[in-house]
């Protein structure tokens, strides 16, 4: 198929409907509740998983670096390392 000039527009606009972190976001949504409960502690608050998924929603939305994205994470404590590292894709980053 010849390539049009909408081309770039569409591949663009479909990234940004997908987002740039998706996969991983797809990844962390799936854990199930006992792969989450064995990585938080008895006395930390089960939030933290939720924080975790919102910060790689955003970072999704607004195309962030995965630099940006790894201290976005980081930020949020030891525990949600320990929760993103269940992802291939961020376990080779932290």
């Amino acid at each position: 198929m010849a390539k049009n000039k909408y081309d770039d527009l569409f591949a663009e606009a479909d990234a940004a409907f997908t987002g740039k972190y998706q996969q991983e976001l797809n990844k962390l949504k799936g854990l199930s509740k006992e792969e989450v409960d064995a990585l938080i502690p008895k006395t930390t608050d089960p939030k933290i998983y939720l924080d975790l998924i919102n910060v790689v929603d955003q970072a999704s939305k607004d195309n962030l670096s995965q630099a940006q994205l790894i201290h976005n994470i980081k930020e949020l404590g030891d525990v949600a390392v320990k929760i993103a590292k269940k992802i291939p894709q961020f376990a080779a980053l932290l």
